[in-house]
């Protein structure tokens, strides 16, 4: 066992955030906190790692175990570039170095005694440096770095120059790099586009320490989480299994106390009807069977009636006031460029009504670009982009431009819909978790993911018949992640949108428009269809997106299977090449080490030398090819 939690407490005025919370976690073990918002969950992270002080209770580390934290607003400011910043972390292995390279210089000028004592010093450095991956940390730290979205264009760039996001990742890359016994990650999936968060789930898999992690996305926590510690209601409970164990766990457990619940009121009920019933006849014998029962009544274990989350009130019904043409959106040949950076160009899809489509790709390929210019606040180089004919278009943007900062919540919604009364209005956002004085507060004073909120009901009040939505998941909780899953799969309109979130992918899109290298790719269903698709089939990177994939299939030409099946083979044997080549290195590094260990060398400082360089190319070539192979498996 790494790590035990012990009835820690911790209150915050009159709220009590948690309450005799007690959970362990293994070596080597993957685990996840999870609740809504305002749970708690940050909060028990802070207290792990000694950041806040608990009320009450105890956390106790294994002996000589180190661990690492990843929170929220980490970021890095520095006067390092990207890639300095990462190698300080190396300081280590670069100060062994160089105590390598000096103590080779001396070995040349040294004889009999003293350069025996020189050897003996080089082989203890030397194996230190090759058992802490000396030989590999620069490709290890590039890997990282790429892994993360970073290209190496940007490696020489300022940490203080980037983004908040950016400055995020680097200080991921960091703690990866420090590879501690246990690390904590505070939502560790924000600011990653998919192909970051899948390079990140590989390596937390392959990761030899132990994880706790807190984040609302399902799809990372079913890959990663072993065990789910849920928070609800200041108490926590130990799920085995990953996320979608934990739902089902969770809501037959919650069925069944409810229903264990109802069955004791009704029994109480009756009970209490039976008495008043004997008490009504008024005769000595019935009373005392009156008796006899409310004594029964009063020694019952009364059960506690079930917590309900808040969270269940918040329910969103979508419904199109009109009904629109069967083209909802036609997209021809449409190119956006900024300057010199060229997004995307001739990109065509046709929308159909009732579809629900989902955008999606890496970081700056120009998703957002695209729903900015359907909704007309950008300007296309070239293309059309066509309406249907009866289309309402509901917009929900990531930057909430269709609020107005200085306006309350009620103004919001008031001067957009004058014909609510104020009843409608209150009834409203109390729908998404405004009550009270909280529909005066101004827009400017929210946070993120009440904005969020505050966006989406604006949106169910609009009863438009075509939803573009931009990263609509983004700072909400899983359970109105869920709610407004439920709400999508029930809208009879038509919904674009774009999103990094896979989960809430898989449940609501019928379609998937992949954008990347300025091209639009179709799949015909779900985020698990895609990934199966991905896997099995290449795709022509400019498929035409308006084409159904099983038509397009059928007019493949013989030349297009032909060249499909070239490929496939291509890559086989780029694999089985791949494969050959390492099996000679990892022969030729057993041969060096053998080398190395010979007595009869041990005293050529020169031959030394030479070996350890050879050793030194040899595991970066090797790393290097293990990387490709990874690749190709891909």
């Amino acid at each position: 066992m790494i790590l035990s939690c012990q009835n820690i407490e911790k209150t915050f005025g009159e709220k009590t955030v948690l309450k005799d919370c007690s959970f362990h976690l293994e070596e080597h073990e993957k685990a996840a906190v999870v609740g809504i918002n305002g749970a708690g969950k940050t909060t028990l992270l802070r207290i792990l790692v000694g950041e806040l002080e608990p009320d009450a209770g105890v956390v106790s580390f294994a002996g000589g175990k180190t661990f690492g934290y990843l929170s929220q607003d980490a970021v890095v400011n520095t006067q390092n570039t990207i890639y300095e910043e990462l190698l300080s972390v190396k300081r280590h292995l670069i100060d062994l170095e160089k105590e390598l390279r000096k103590t080779e210089l001396l070995m040349n000028g040294a004889k009999d005694e003293k350069l025996e004592q020189l050897l003996k010093r080089y082989e203890e450095l030397n194996h230190s440096f090759e058992m802490q991956n000396g030989y590999a940390y620069k490709s290890e730290l590039t890997g990282v770095l790429k892994g993360l979205g970073f290209s190496e264009e940007e490696f020489d760039k300022p940490v203080m120059s980037l983004s908040g996001g950016q400055k995020t990742r680097v200080a991921l890359g960091r703690l990866l790099l420090q590879v501690p016994d246990l690390i904590f990650l505070d939502e560790p999936t924000n600011h990653l586009d998919m192909s970051s968060l899948s390079w990140l789930e590989t390596y937390l898999l392959n990761y030899k320490g132990s994880v706790l992690i807190v984040s609302h996305d399902r799809y990372f926590l079913d890959r990663i989480a072993t065990k789910i510690i849920e928070i609800d209601h200041a108490k926590t409970t130990v799920f085995s299994g990953n996320y979608t164990a934990y739902a089902a766990k969770k809501e037959m457990l919650r069925q069944a106390q409810r229903s264990a619940w109802l069955n004791q009121q009704a029994q109480i009920r009756h009970q209490e009807e039976v008495v008043e019933k004997l008490r009504s006849f008024n005769r000595e014998k019935s009373i005392k069977r009156a008796e006899s029962r409310e004594k029964m009544l009063s020694k019952m274990q009364i059960l506690e009636k079930p917590e309900e989350t808040d969270r269940a009130d918040l329910s969103i019904r979508l419904t199109p006031r009109i009904l629109s043409g069967n083209d909802v959106l036609t997209v021809t040949r449409l190119s956006k460029s900024f300057g010199a950076l060229s997004l995307f160009t001739d990109l065509s899809f046709l929308i159909r009504r009732g579809e629900h489509v989902a955008i999606i790709g890496d970081n700056g390929t120009g998703k957002t670009t695209i729903l900015k210019l359907i909704n007309g606040l950008l300007s296309p180089d070239s293309g059309s982009i066509r309406i249907g004919s009866r289309v309402q278009i509901g917009y929900y943007d990531q930057e909430h431009h269709v609020l107005h900062p200085e306006k309350t919540l009620f103004e919001e919604i008031s001067d957009a819909y004058p014909q609510l009364g104020n009843t409608q209005i209150r009834n409203t956002l109390a729908a998404f978790l405004f009550t009270g004085d909280d529909v005066f507060k101004r827009i400017r004073d929210l946070s993120g993911g009440e904005r969020g909120r505050m966006s989406l009901a604006k949106l169910m009040l609009s009863e438009s018949n075509f939803l573009i939505l931009d990263e609509p998941t983004n700072h909400l909780d899983i359970q109105s992640k869920e709610i407004l899953e439920d709400a999508i799969n029930g809208y009879l309109g038509t919904v674009l949108y774009v999103s990094h979130d896979r989960y809430f992918i898989n449940r609501t899109a019928h379609r998937i428009l992949e954008l990347g290298n300025g091209t639009l790719t179709q799949y015909l269903g779900n985020y698990d269809y895609y990934l199966e698709k991905k896997e099995t089939e290449p795709h022509d990177a400019g498929a035409d997106a308006t084409v159904p994939e099983k038509e397009s299939a059928a007019r493949l030409s013989w030349q297009e299977k032909k060249e499909q099946e070239a490929r496939r083979r291509k890559k086989e044997n780029a694999i089985k090449r791949c494969e050959e080549r390492i099996a000679l290195l990892e022969q030729k590094e057993q041969e060096l080490d053998a080398s190395l260990s010979d007595p009869s060398i041990a005293c050529d400082a020169d031959a030394l030398i030479a070996l350890s360089q050879q050793k030194e190319e040899t595991a970066a070539a090797l790393l290097a090819l293990m990387e490709e192979w990874e690749a190709l498996n891909q």
